[in-house]
């Protein structure tokens, strides 16, 4: 199941609002909590947050272009800091194409040459086979990247041209107009041509951010140092909640195969089911001591189907069930350990 930030969605649920849609039932339709919605926290399965896009046409059939309006780099996270904080606007599309698996491995996006030197194309490409007609959502990484353009390259920024896989949703001038340039539809490629010239303008390069935000997306995308440990479990908290926290979805985040990914793993001294386990052991234990969420919540933020699940484990990690751990870590003194002895109970569980 591949997957995508969930700042994916930054802004859908006021837009359909505002548009006299009711944005809790389009998500619930296309398989998407109200809350992860635009959340940096969670990964989504890709193919729902294509659905909930595309369902939006039903409100408005250039919704995909009104919700790029609403977003920018910021919802690309950490490749998002490093391209912005890259020497020059063709090092931050070398970000893009290098680290975009950080956001979502579905896509990618890279300077390619065209004939005419003075001339480049960014191609925009939608990785993940057997997707439903999805239009909008073509649309709206277009738009997106139009406003990534024009936050690297000046807000009036113009691309020479906008090449579109699909006819025209609307009348092609409301295209003319969007982008500001001219629209080519029914193409083979998706993406812009821009003035190869426009690649070497320089940014605000910060030496320090950059350099720190690039080395944790190395840790992310390829697993290099300082080890895959302390990057897989960033990835398992992440998708827990989708249900999507496997072997094989977590190793191609990492672009490896599951062997591959379980090898590295026990070549420092862990392994897969185990760095899920903490994982999960860790967020209960923060989420029972610092919030009140709901013990159902709680079961699906840790990717259990059934909050008797949760009962188990907690009494396993803690010795006592979910209640009686939140009531024992808000009543004890900082220090004491965490858990009952092994093999300890608690008669007030869960």
């Amino acid at each position: 199941m591949t997957v995508i930030r969930g700042t994916a969605l930054s802004g859908y649920r006021r837009l359909v609002s505002e548009l006299g849609g009711d944005p809790v039932e389009l998500l619930r339709s296309a398989g998407i909590r109200q809350e992860d919605a635009g959340n940096s926290e969670v990964f989504l399965p890709y193919r729902r947050v294509v659905r909930a896009v595309e369902l939006g046409a039903s409100l408005a059939p250039d919704f995909g272009r009104r919700l790029a309006l609403r977003q920018g780099i910021e919802i690309l996270g950490p490749v998002g800091v490093a391209a912005r904080t890259a020497a020059s606007v063709a090092d931050a599309f070398a970000i893009f194409d290098t680290y975009m698996a950080a956001y979502s491995p579905a896509i990618s996006g890279h300077i390619a040459a065209l004939d005419d030197p003075a001339r480049s194309l960014f191609e925009f490409k939608i990785l993940t086979t057997d997707l439903p007609p999805h239009a909008q959502a073509t649309e709206l990484s277009l738009g997106t990247i139009l406003q990534v353009f024009r936050f690297l390259l000046g807000a009036d920024y113009v691309p020479l041209g906008v090449y579109l896989p699909h006819e025209p949703l609307t009348p092609p001038d409301d295209y003319q107009q969007y982008f500001g340039c001219t629209p080519h539809f029914a193409q083979r490629i998706t993406g812009f041509t821009l003035r190869t010239s426009d690649l070497s303008r320089t940014l605000a390069r910060d030496e320090i951010a950059h350099r720190a935000v690039v080395q944790y997306l190395d840790t992310i995308v390829s697993g290099r140092e300082p080890g895959m440990g302390g990057s897989v479990p960033d990835i398992v908290r992440q998708l827990l909640p989708t249900g999507s926290a496997n072997l094989k979805v977590i190793a191609a985040q990492f672009d490896l195969h599951p062997k591959a990914l379980q090898r590295r793993l026990a070549a420092e001294g862990t392994n897969f089911a185990t760095v899920v386990d903490e994982v999960r052991r860790k967020t209960a234990e923060r989420y029972l001591r610092d919030t009140d969420i709901s013990l159902v919540h709680l079961a699906h933020e840790l990717g259990y189907a059934e909050q008797s699940v949760l009962t188990r484990s907690c009494q396993r990690w803690f010795g006592r069930g979910p209640a009686a751990h939140r009531r024992w870590l808000r009543t004890v003194p900082s220090g004491v350990p965490n858990s009952l002895p092994a093999g300890g109970h608690d008669s007030t569980s869960p």
